[in-house]
């Protein structure tokens, strides 16, 4: 049971260092306000037409901009600064963007996705020791500085 637990809790941590997890979050968040404070009956949302119904389609739309980049990672671009344009379009179309709260999650949210960054692979501090005497020794070797980028030597 234990053993599940673990491996369950270090899967969860790999998914959310490879994707804008937190971001995805407080976008979600946003969008779920904007509809909280959206909701009303269907006969008031008929009657009223676009206007009753957009505060539905921007919250939909932001918890939908904010579930993509958990999925497709390098869509996170695409859907943060759409996601940044739904919460603001909330402030006007669905009571002052759940009453200011929805929309800033949602800028929030959208802001941290488009600015999330993937996490090279965890490496102990052996590991980072152990590379760093493999390059001094090819230094030593080749008798020159070696390139970290390319791993060639310099020509000097």
């Amino acid at each position: 049971m234990l053993t599940r637990l673990s491996s369950a809790y270090a899967w969860f941590r790999a998914f959310r260092r490879t994707r804008p997890f937190w971001g995805g979050v407080w976008l979600i968040a946003g969008g779920w306000t904007v509809l909280k404070f959206s909701l009303s009956s269907l006969q008031l949302i008929v009657s009223t037409g676009f206007g009753g119904v957009a505060g539905y389609l921007v919250g939909g739309g932001m918890i939908l901009c904010g579930l993509i980049p958990m999925a497709l990672p390098g869509q996170r671009y695409t859907f943060g600064i759409i996601g940044a344009v739904l919460a603001v379009v909330s402030l006007v179309v669905s009571n002052l963007g759940g009453f200011l709260l929805g929309m800033t999650l949602g800028i929030l949210g959208s802001s941290m996705t488009v600015g999330w960054g993937a996490k090279g692979p965890r490496g102990t501090a052996a590991d980072r020791a152990a590379d760093r005497v493999a390059e001094r020794a090819a230094e030593r070797v080749l008798d020159r500085p070696v390139d970290r980028v390319t791993d060639r030597a310099v020509e000097t």
